[in-house]
């Protein structure tokens, strides 16, 4: 017999049934065990029964490891008490290969033992319910640039030159004593792949070499970066807000079990539709004041500030018209304001602060070329992209969307460390 899935199980309804996986946990009596197997696609309980089974099997199936590999041959029964709403009646279980006594117990551990045992700790209920999330997470998201015509261009890992600045930049030795760096975003690459194929973007790793210990942080994370041509901040900021209740729809309606077991409020995720409130930065510092949190204008929000402005809605707020200083080079400033750029964060509820972070780019050569002046760089290395600027250059925008900040707000989760399969931080680089 072919194998089934747990999650293809109440298909089976009343058929014989192979299940290959993994001993979760175990119940047993003298006349049963109750056997949870875990395959990946999830948890079903298993009933062995003495009088239906050779005595030595089911004392030696009482004994049976922890996280062993088995395989059960049964009957699948649909049952609204058990896991999953079904439940297996086993005649024949197997062991594959039996493990050694597991590391990871039902008693508490720390971080940092839980960090080190990555690779063991994906396999718990609540990490493999983050780990759905963020799979629905990316599907949503390409799934919905298919559907609006948006080009999936994949951008390099390797490159010349900084983007979002070179304190924050991994340096590694390239071919003939040259040097390359790990990208810090896509961003660049995919304006020049909007000139060429319209509406674009970009799903992969990026790095940062910052020193930072926060929550929020991690050295290597992941980006959705879509650039538009023939756009300006509001079609960025509009982009933003239905990606954004999109993606929640889609995890509230495919990832229930999860959300569950994460014990998510979902009434919250629920109130996530559009659209979203719109501040100024002006405004945002204006409020600030007034309700007694001293912020001086021209300063970069932070973590905490983030916090009290998202604490005053219940959706995503857009906060928008940053003062240039504060801003990347390539940022376009305001025809209306100069002191300001056209650039947007998209701050999450609950305190969970940026996860989106764009705006409308410089399209003007002369202008675009005095930046990078003003910001001492090199304009040999910005050659290729000041030429987007000579060949027929038209208003284009985009944002890119922190993939792990994103899952840990939809999962309230704490820290983006257990948003990503094997995180790399400050001081983590194993396993």
């Amino acid at each position: 017999m072919s194998r089934t899935r747990v999650r293809d199980l109440l298909k089976s309804n009343g058929e014989d049934v192979v299940l290959r996986g993994w001993l979760y946990n175990r119940r047993s009596s003298k006349k049963f065990h109750f056997l949870l197997l875990r395959d990946g696609s999830g948890i079903v309980q298993c009933i062995v029964t003495r009088a239906e089974m050779d005595e030595e099997a089911f004392l030696e199936i009482g004994k049976i490891p922890y996280e062993s590999s088995i395989e059960i041959h049964g009957k699948a029964n649909a049952d609204e008490r058990s896991p999953g709403g079904v439940e297996v009646h086993a005649t024949k279980v197997e062991v594959i290969s039996e493990a050694e006594e597991y590391p990871i117990s039902k008693q508490e551990h720390g971080p940092d033992f839980l960090l080190s045992n990555r690779h063991l700790w994906l396999r718990s209920k609540k990490q493999v319910a983050v780990m759905h999330i963020r799979n629905e997470v990316l599907r949503a998201i390409r799934d919905d640039m298919y559907e609006q015509g948006f080009q999936c261009i994949d951008a390099p890992i390797f490159t010349p030159n900084s983007c979002e600045g070179t304190s924050t930049l991994f340096e590694v030795d390239y071919f003939d004593d040259d040097k390359a760096y790990l990208t810090q975003s896509g961003q660049l690459y995919m304006e020049a792949a909007a000139m060429a194929f319209g509406d674009v973007y970009c799903l992969g790793p990026t790095f940062r070499a910052e020193k930072s210990k926060t929550r929020r942080h991690l050295t290597e994370f992941w980006m959705f970066e879509p650039e538009m041509a023939f756009a300006d901040l509001d079609d960025v900021m509009n982009l933003a807000e239905s990606m954004l209740c999109k993606i929640t729809t889609r995890v509230i309606e495919n990832c229930k079990e999860d959300l569950e077991v994460l014990e998510r409020d979902v009434d919250i995720l629920k109130k996530i539709t559009g659209p979203f409130p719109r501040l100024s930065y002006s405004e945002a510092v204006e409020r600030l004041n007034a309700e007694g949190h001293a912020f001086e204008w021209g300063g970069d929000l932070g973590a905490k500030d983030e916090a009290i402005i998202s604490s005053w809605f219940d959706t995503p707020v857009m906060v928008h018209r940053y003062p240039q200083e504060v801003k990347a080079f390539y940022m376009k400033r305001d025809p209306e304001d100069s002191k300001v750029a056209l650039g947007v964060d998209v701050l999450a509820p609950e305190g969970y602060g940026e996860i989106i972070g764009g705006g409308q780019r410089e399209d003007s050569l002369e202008t675009l070329l005095g930046r990078i002046h003003e910001h001492e760089l090199d304009p040999e290395d910005f050659a290729w992209y000041l030429d987007l600027r000579r060949y027929g250059s038209v208003p284009h925008g985009g944002f890119g969307l922190g993939v792990e900040r994103t899952v840990c707000w939809l999962a309230g989760i704490e820290h983006v460390r257990e948003c990503v399969p094997f995180p790399r931080m400050l001081y983590r680089i194993y396993p």
